[in-house]
């Protein structure tokens, strides 16, 4: 073969791969518009709500004023970059309620109204309060990211209560989100991504609670910072006389045998050196099946039903003088 009828057969493999390449985007392209793929959906929201932050810590933040349909749901943000409509400016004699926490928090897969922070507020105006419940809940944040949102960015909000939406990841180190054109630009590229990444994972609930235990180990790292941001916030918050909540929300992959007990055991003493009101709401979950209250297959974010069981209960927390 000679040397030009190799370069005309290498160009023509190229040219093959690159149509391939394009043939199988649109398809999955036309395939995501049902919006049934979760890791699209996170994809959809990291270009068209997330924005990069200034602030090292946090790496990235919601967008202010953004909207967009994810999962079959309107997501908006407001003038802080918090989900929902625009925060009244404060008033004296208003009780006005923080929501810190990562997208369990901000509702993924729920209707605004249907998330437990809506239905909290709704609560308390029903019986007559003029109280604001704001919901500063943010995808792949933890702990730190979650208090280092309050101080960089909704101190001036002015808060009366803050309540700390704890989950188990929010004890894990988190990696930047430096991403790349591909990730960014392509769905097949998030695709082929996430089908990786779930390989080098731990598989199974054994090798989760494996992870887990080794995250709430007194002497590992995301613990040890996820303490001395809550330590921070509650030497603020006692500073101020702002009233200090924090509620440990379950995995809700396996309710019936619940395998993450330690954790909760963990955080629970944390509150109680920080001088946090706790609530475990593992119990008001009962021993629902996953399927009743995932967002959607494959989802295990808590759907319409679960924001109202968690709204049910956090009530009575913040009611109690």
């Amino acid at each position: 073969m000679s040397l030009k009828s190799a370069g005309v057969n290498l160009c023509l493999i190229l040219v093959s791969l690159a149509l391939g390449l394009v043939a199988a985007e649109g398809v999955l392209r036309l395939k995501n518009r049902s919006m049934q793929s979760y890791a699209i959906e996170m994809w959809r929201y990291g270009k068209e709500i997330k924005t990069n932050s200034d602030d090292p810590v946090l790496d990235h933040e919601q967008a202010k004023n953004a909207s967009a349909v994810l999962q079959g749901v309107t997501l908006r943000t407001n003038e802080w970059g918090m989900r929902g409509g625009p925060v009244p400016p404060a008033v004296p004699g208003q009780r006005r309620i923080l929501v810190l926490g990562a997208s369990i928090t901000l509702g993924w897969g729920v209707p605004e109204e249907e998330t437990f922070t809506a239905r909290l507020e709704s609560r308390f105006r029903g019986a007559g309060e003029d109280v604001v419940v704001m919901n500063a809940g943010t995808a792949n944040f933890n702990a730190v990211r979650s208090v280092e949102l309050f101080f960089d960015r909704l101190e001036p909000t002015q808060p009366t209560d803050i309540v700390v939406h704890y989950f188990l990841r929010d004890a894990e180190m988190l990696e930047p989100e430096h991403g790349n054109w591909l990730l960014r630009n392509s769905e097949l590229a998030v695709t082929l991504w996430t089908v990786v990444h779930q390989y080098l994972e731990p598989q199974g609930e054994a090798s989760l609670v494996d992870h887990y235990r080794a995250v709430y180990r007194q002497d590992a790292p995301g613990f040890i910072a996820a303490r001395a941001a809550l330590t921070r916030l509650a030497d603020f918050a006692h500073a101020h006389g702002i009233r200090l909540y924090l509620t440990m929300v379950p995995d809700i992959h396996n309710l019936q045998s619940y395998p993450f007990g330690f954790a909760h055991a963990a955080m629970a003493q944390v509150a109680r050196d920080l001088g946090y009101r706790y609530l475990d709401l593992l119990p008001a979950f009962g021993r629902l099946p996953p399927e009743r209250i995932w967002a959607m297959p494959g989802d295990p974010h808590p759907n319409a039903l679960g924001h109202e069981i968690m709204a049910e209960a956090i009530y009575p927390l913040l009611t109690i003088e």
